[in-house]
């Protein structure tokens, strides 16, 4: 794969230009787009948004993990000690069946 990915403003252009709308108009969806995102996705919201025939994006909450010993799987019979981690949010994006048509 030599081609190279589109930048921000060529993203910006190419819906322009596919649409009828004014790279303005573009960006001010694309602001819209990221206040959606952050409501539905958000501690208030419910955690999922789905983008019609994209893509849904789910809210996970990972707990706080405590600091344990457990078996070292490369070296057998040593133990090795698993760091704490704090309580994060992650973002998982799932293609919806009509995306994973286009790209085959």
């Amino acid at each position: 794969m030599s081609a190279k990915p589109l930048n921000k403003t060529q993203v910006f252009q190419a819906l322009a230009d596919h649409s009828g709308l004014s790279k303005k108009q573009v960006a001010a969806v694309f602001v819209a787009l990221e206040k959606l995102i952050k409501d539905q996705l958000g501690m208030k919201g419910p955690g999922i948004l789905a983008m019609p025939g994209l893509l849904k994006l789910k809210r996970i909450s990972k707990p706080a993990t405590k600091e344990t010993t457990k078996p070292n799987p490369f070296k057998p019979g040593e133990m090795m000690v698993v760091k704490a981690k704090p309580a994060r949010n992650l973002v998982k994006a799932q293609p919806l069946k009509k995306l994973k048509e286009m790209i085959k």
